[in-house]
């Protein structure tokens, strides 16, 4: 059993000395809430879209659904709302385990809807290239979405699946390529079948029918009837304004992790995949942790397939989760662009913050583009200012020896117990996401202070290296506009 302190326990250094206490909060100012009941909900957590407002998405408010609004009537302002707490006291930090237990209790209280407003089928063609073949509604704009779900290289790999954003919505299609005989399509027959959606959190629902439909499409080519029924089933209704059919604009985020999930359920949602991705980077997750909370702009190079790559945009995302009311409001969002191509370099051009994904190696040398390029599992910058990020330190190393503990108390947990109500992927989101929030509660603390004063003793309570982070911190505080005076010694030499 992991002690409970009264901070983020995921994150106690035993070697560290505990901090002086410092001054106690006005009365007036919110408290933070707690981490677990707001998971991945804060101010820099990954969504269903973006706010186009200045503030994001925390200078709305957001109507807490389901059963919590006949326990509590209210809405919630601010990143993170707490269904069951209306009235916040004092900020804690359960230990993971009560964590994830308080989440199970609250997520069937929302559930999101679904809203599919197209299906597709794009083919390649041997004369004309990738072609939209059949869509629904017919007059749907979908230009570009038959490069998309059809990702460059495809054709070295029998099947694959793309996450991709196209405009407001999100989308996933199912590719697989099966031999022919025949000369006309030069011995390959090849077909995504595809959907868009405003929110990319349950696209994982369809991912076992859109391979059977593509499957279903090579074989049977020009049946649609399925795919029609399927759209007169699950299809949105826009929103109308001013006599004319509108985008749909997602609303918030809110993370449903189902409980005891399936193999399959596992490999197909974005959710599933935290542990992977942290196993694949090792240690390295430490830098792109750096990186994503600095809101930089990442792209990641995979040759096919692509599946998987599209599950580290999203992790990627999950690094920079904040519960903190008010962190983020004054910089860019973290973008998930998921799959993009050459077809998205004029789109990529004014976006301040993204992380996205790539088959196509030209991007390489666009390094106007990205700040950070991911190519496997090697992590590298163009930028000299961001070089230092790049190396490892003790910090970095014990932040991830500590993660690693935590999973192996977890897994003996699951495996002796044989409680599958709590996951790898809930106590890594849980790490990083109380990670930052130790980071930025003390920074806030600072700089409410009279001196103003960051001083190593603060830098290794946050779990950061007083040296080897110190161009971290600096580049924070300048990026967040956090006022501090930073005082940790920089020797010239040994």
């Amino acid at each position: 059993m992991v002690e409970q302190s009264d901070r983020a326990p995921l994150l106690d250094w035993e070697e560290t000395p505990a901090a002086e206490p410092g001054p106690a909060a006005p009365q007036d100012k919110v408290p933070e809430p707690s981490p677990a009941s707001c998971r991945a909900l804060g101010s820099t957590a990954p969504g269903t879209g973006w706010s186009t407002s200045p503030g994001g998405p925390a200078a709305g408010a957001a109507a807490v659904r389901g059963e919590a609004d006949s326990e509590v009537g209210a809405v919630h302002r601010g990143p993170c709302w707490d269904a069951l707490s209306p009235v916040r006291e004092s900020p804690t930090y359960p230990d993971w385990e009560s964590g994830i237990a308080v989440k199970n209790q609250r997520a069937p209280n929302w559930e999101e809807k679904d809203q599919i407003v197209a299906v597709f089928v794009v083919t390649f063609d041997t004369r004309s290239g990738n072609i939209v073949e059949w869509c629904l509604p017919r007059d749907i704009n979908l230009d570009g979405v038959e490069f998309k779900s059809m990702a460059s290289g495809s054709h070295r790999v029998a099947s694959d699946f793309i996450y991709f954003r196209k405009g407001s919505y999100f989308g996933l299609a199912c590719f697989a390529n099966m031999p022919v005989e025949s000369e006309l399509e030069r011995g390959a027959r090849m077909k995504s079948v595809g959907i868009l959606s405003p929110s990319y959190t349950l696209l994982y629902r369809y991912m076992h029918f859109l391979e059977n439909q593509v499957r279903h499409q090579l074989e049977v080519p020009g049946h649609y009837s399925q795919l029609e029924a399927f759209y007169e089933d699950k299809k949105g209704v826009l929103p109308m304004g001013n006599g004319a059919t509108t985008s749909l604009q997602p609303g918030p985020w809110v993370p449903t992790v189902n409980r005891c999930m399936h193999p399959e359920m596992k490999i197909t949602h974005p959710a599933g995949c935290m542990s992977q991705f942290i196993k694949f980077f090792g240690e390295q997750i430490m830098i792109l942790w750096k990186f994503a909370l600095l809101r930089k702009r990442i792209l990641i190079f995979s040759p096919p397939p692509v599946g998987v790559v599209c599950y580290r945009v999203y992790c990627c995302c999950c690094l920079a989760n904040v519960s903190l009311p008010g962190v983020g409001l004054s910089v860019p969002e973290f973008r998930p662009f998921f799959y993009i191509n050459v077809a998205d370099i004029e789109a990529l051009e004014t976006e301040l913050s993204y992380v996205a994904c790539t088959t196509e190696k030209i991007f390489e040398e666009k390094k106007d583009l990205y700040d950070v390029y991911v190519d496997n599992q090697n992590v590298k910058t163009h930028n000299e200012n961001l070089q230092p990020l790049l190396r490892i330190n003790s910090a970095d190393r014990d932040k991830y020896r500590k993660l690693s503990e935590q999973r192996q108390m977890l897994l003996y947990s699951l495996e002796v117990d044989g409680d599958c109500s709590s996951s790898e992927e809930d106590l890594f989101i849980l790490f990083f996401m109380e990670l930052n929030n130790r980071i930025f509660q003390t920074l806030w603390e600072v700089s409410g202070s009279q001196d103003k004063t960051l001083t190593e003793e603060h830098v290794r309570g946050m779990g950061l290296d007083p040296q080897g982070d110190r161009s971290f911190l600096i580049d924070l505080l300048e990026v967040y506009g956090i006022d501090v005076m930073l005082v940790i010694d920089n020797p010239c030499c040994p």
